[in-house]
C-alpha cells in the first residue's frame, strides 16, 4: 500500500514536476504575480508589497531616533572610564622596598647576619607600610618569620656547641 503524501502531486506545486511541462522554478498555474487559485481553507493572500503584519502588529515604519544619553552615538566602551578609577577599584599601591629586602635576606640568611638584618628591615617595613599605606605587608611578615627562624637556628647551634665542648672537656 502506498501513501499519497501530504498533498496531491502537481496541484499548485510551485517548483513543477518532471513531465507536467512546467519549468523548474515557475508556478504550476502560470507566471509569477498572476492570480493563483487559493486552496480551500486558506485566507486570500494580498498581492506582493502589501503583506499584512502577523499577530496584529503595526506595519513597520522607518527607524526611530534613539533616545537617552547616547542618542545617535555609541555608549563608552566597557572598562574604559572617563578619568580616574571606576567604583570599586583602587590605584595600584607601591611595594615597600624594606619589605622586599627583609624577605630576600630572610631567605638567604647569609651566615645568619641576613637573618638579623631581615628582622630589622621587616620591623621597619611594617611601620612604614602602616604610615604610608604601601603594599608589602605580607613580605615584611615573611621576612620577620624567616629572620626569627634563622636566629633560632643560630641560637640552637650555639647551645649545641657549648654542650659538646662542655661534655668533651
Amino acid at each position: 500500500m502506498t501513501h499519497p503524501g501530504p498533498h496531491e502531486p502537481g496541484a499548485g506545486d510551485p517548483h513543477g514536476r518532471p513531465g507536467d511541462g512546467t519549468p523548474y522554478g515557475q508556478p504550476a498555474g502560470g507566471a509569477w504575480g498572476q492570480d493563483q487559485p487559493q486552496p480551500a481553507g486558506y485566507p486570500q493572500q494580498p498581492q506582493p508589497g502589501g503583506y499584512p503584519q502577523p499577530g496584529g502588529y503595526p506595519q513597520p515604519g522607518g527607524y526611530a531616533v534613539p533616545q537617552g544619553p547616547y542618542a545617535g552615538g555609541y555608549p563608552p566602551a566597557y572598562g574604559q572610564p572617563y578619568g580616574g578609577y571606576p567604583y570599586g577599584y583602587a590605584p595600584p599601591q607601591r611595594t615597600n622596598g624594606m619589605a622586599i629586602a627583609s624577605l630576600v635576606l630572610g631567605i638567604l640568611w647569609l651566615y645568619w647576619i641576613g637573618s638579623i638584618l631581615a628582622l630589622i628591615f621587616g620591623y621597619i617595613a611594617k611601620r612604614q607600610i602602616a604610615e604610608r599605606q604601601e603594599a608589602g605587608g605580607g613580605m615584611a611578615t615573611a621576612g620577620i618569620v624567616l629572620g626569627w627562624i634563622g636566629v633560632g637556628i643560630l641560637a640552637l647551634i650555639f647551645v649545641m656547641g657549648i654542650a659538646v665542648s662542655a661534655s668533651g672537656a
